[in-house]
C-alpha cells in the first residue's frame, strides 16, 4: 500500500453524522443530527421501481450501461435544458454515478493531480477535504460567515480571490449549501466565474438541493453564468429532491472532455447504479405521474418545517442563522452558555434527548465555528414538536451542558 496515501488519509476516521447517530440510538435521542428525511417520496416513484423490478425484461436487474441508462440520461438532459437553458448530449455529456459523492469523488480524482490546489467554502460536506486528500491535492478553504445573528452565511470576495493562486486547479461550489443553508445569488456566483475565466480553473458544484429552495430564492446553476458551462462539472441526484437518500443514484454534467474523465475513472470505482431505480427516476423527473408537483409540496413543507425548528429553537435560547434552502439550520450555542460544539453535541443526546452536529467539524479552521450546531428539520412535525420540548425543558429547568461540554 502507498504509505503517502496512508498518511494523507490517517486524519479521517468515523464521520460525524455516523458518530451522531450512534449517539441517538445508544441514548434514544431525536435524531436531528443526519441529514436525512424520516418519510419517503412520491408513491408513483415507489410503485414505479417495484413494478421495474418485479417485470424485469431488457436486463433490468443486471449491470446497467457504464454510462447509465439512456432514458435517465436522456431525462436529465431534458430536465437541464427545460429548468436553465442548459444543453447537454444525453450520449457523452451526462453521465449516472452512484449518488452525488460518488461523482464528487470521480470529478476530483479525475482532475486534481497531486500538489494541485482546490479552492472551496467552510464549513463543507465531508466528503469533499477526504476526496482532495485522496488525490494529493491540497485545500484551500475560505469561509463562509452569517452577515448578522439571524442572517445568511455568505463569503468575502477578497478572501476568495487571495485563495486562489498558480497552483489552484478546482473551486468547489456547493449550493443550495449544506450546512448553511446559503443559496448564492447570481452576483456571488459571477464573483467565483471571473475567478475561474482569469485563472483557468475548472468548477465543481454540487446542487443535490437544487428543488429544495424557499422563499423566492433562486438556485442558479454555476454552468449557466456565460462562459462557464464549458469549465464546469455540475453533480446532483435524487435522492434529496424525491426523498429517497437510500437510493444512492446521481449524475454528472459537463463538457464531454470532462465528463469522459470523469467516467475514466468512476468505470474503476463503483462502475453504475441501480438500473430499475434508474427507470423509476426517469419518469419521475420527466413528470410522468406528476411528481415534480410533488416536489413542489414538499419544497413548502420543509419551509414549514424550517420555520417551526427555527421558532422552537430561539425559544430553547439558541441564536439560529437564516436558511435559505436545504435540510439545515445553523444554531449558536453561545447564549446557552456552550463554548465548545463537540463536545455540546456530544452531551446534548444525554442530557436532552435530541441529536444535532457540531459545525466545527465541518471546518478546516474549527476555530471559526466552535459555537455553532447544525439541525436537521427534515422530519415530521411531531418529531420536530417533541424535540423542541425537550430541548426547551431543557432551558428551562436550567439544565446546561456537562462541565467537559462548557470547554
Amino acid at each position: 500500500m502507498d504509505e503517502r496515501l496512508v498518511a494523507r488519509m490517517r486524519g479521517f476516521g468515523e464521520t460525524v453524522f455516523a458518530e451522531m447517530t450512534r449517539l441517538a440510538t445508544d441514548t434514544g435521542a431525536i435524531n436531528l443530527g443526519q441529514g436525512f428525511p424520516d418519510t419517503d417520496g412520491p408513491t408513483s416513484l415507489l410503485e414505479g421501481a417495484a413494478r421495474r423490478i418485479r417485470d424485469g425484461g431488457d436486463s433490468v436487474n443486471q449491470y446497467p450501461p457504464g454510462l447509465g441508462r439512456p432514458e435517465l440520461r436522456a431525462a436529465v438532459a431534458a430536465d437541464r435544458s427545460r429548468r436553465y437553458g442548459l444543453d447537454y448530449d444525453p450520449s457523452d455529456e451526462v453521465y449516472v454515478t452512484v449518488g452525488a459523492t460518488g461523482g464528487i469523488a470521480a470529478a476530483v480524482l479525475s482532475t486534481v493531480e497531486p500538489g494541485d490546489e482546490v479552492v472551496l467554502f467552510e464549513p463543507m460536506y465531508d466528503s469533499y477535504p477526504a476526496v482532495i486528500a485522496m488525490a494529493g491535492g491540497v485545500r484551500r478553504p475560505v469561509t463562509l460567515r452569517p452577515t448578522g445573528p439571524a442572517g445568511r452565511f455568505t463569503f468575502d470576495p477578497e478572501e476568495l480571490r487571495a485563495a486562489v493562486g498558480p497552483r489552484t486547479r478546482m473551486i468547489i461550489v456547493n449550493s443550495p449549501h449544506n450546512p448553511t443553508g446559503t443559496v448564492l445569488t447570481r452576483e456571488e456566483l459571477a464573483v467565483i466565474a471571473d475567478l475561474c475565466h482569469e485563472h483557468d480553473l475548472i468548477a465543481l458544484t454540487d446542487e443535490v438541493y437544487e428543488h429544495l429552495t424557499f422563499d423566492g430564492a433562486e438556485h442558479v446553476p454555476l454552468a449557466a453564468l456565460p462562459g462557464m458551462r464549458e469549465r464546469t462539472i455540475t453533480v446532483s441526484s435524487v435522492g434529496k429532491t424525491f426523498s429517497v437518500t437510500a437510493w444512492k443514484t446521481g449524475w454528472v454534467t459537463g463538457p464531454r472532455e470532462l465528463v469522459r474523465a470523469v467516467r475514466t475513472v468512476n468505470q474503476f470505482l463503483t462502475f453504475s447504479a441501480n438500473g430499475a431505480l434508474q427507470l423509476a427516476i426517469a419518469d419521475a423527473l420527466s413528470d410522468v405521474s406528476g411528481e415534480m408537483g410533488w416536489v413542489g409540496q414538499l419544497r413548502a413543507a420543509l419551509a414549514g418545517k424550517r420555520d417551526r425548528l427555527s421558532v422552537g429553537l430561539r425559544a430553547a435560547g439558541f441564536d439560529v442563522t437564516h436558511t435559505q434552502g436545504t435540510y439545515f439550520v445553523m444554531a449558536d450555542i453561545g447564549p446557552l452558555g456552550g463554548t465548545d460544539g463537540i463536545e455540546f453535541a456530544r452531551a446534548m443526546p444525554r442530557e436532552a434527548g435530541v441529536a444535532m452536529v457540531p459545525a466545527q467539524v465541518l471546518y478546516d479552521r474549527p476555530t471559526e465555528a466552535r459555537h455553532l450546531v447544525r439541525f436537521a428539520f427534515c422530519k415530521r412535525d411531531e418529531v420536530l414538536d417533541a424535540a423542541i420540548a425537550r430541548l426547551g425543558e431543557w432551558s428551562r429547568t436550567g439544565a446546561r451542558p456537562s462541565r467537559a461540554a462548557q470547554g
